[in-house]
């Protein structure tokens, strides 16, 4: 009996510790860290909404209680990705 589906991978990211600065993400064998200073989108969040994330291809991670999608090239190297979130939208 065959309990596994062929081709069927299954990806597990694992939010393995938080503290004020930032939060590391297990990635296979891979751990990254995810400063606020860099990622302010998680900064406020609830410590559930970080760790619910979802792994849904080796390259992109997403966090659906923060609607919030990440490539993790742009963990890996945040300097390729200058742009950061501006903490509300400002009315002119």
């Amino acid at each position: 009996m065959n309990l596994i589906t062929p081709g069927a991978d299954i990806l597990e990211a694992e939010v393995t510790h938080i503290s004020k600065h930032g939060f590391w993400l297990l990635l296979a064998e891979k751990e990254l860290f995810l400063p606020f200073s860099e990622f302010p989108w998680f900064k406020e969040a609830a410590v559930s909404a970080i760790l619910n994330v979802e792994w849904l291809q080796p390259h992109h991670l997403y966090w659906p209680d923060l609607d919030v999608d990440l490539e993790v090239d742009a963990i890996e190297h945040p300097e390729r990705y200058p742009l950061v979130a501006q903490s509300g939208i400002s009315q002119s």
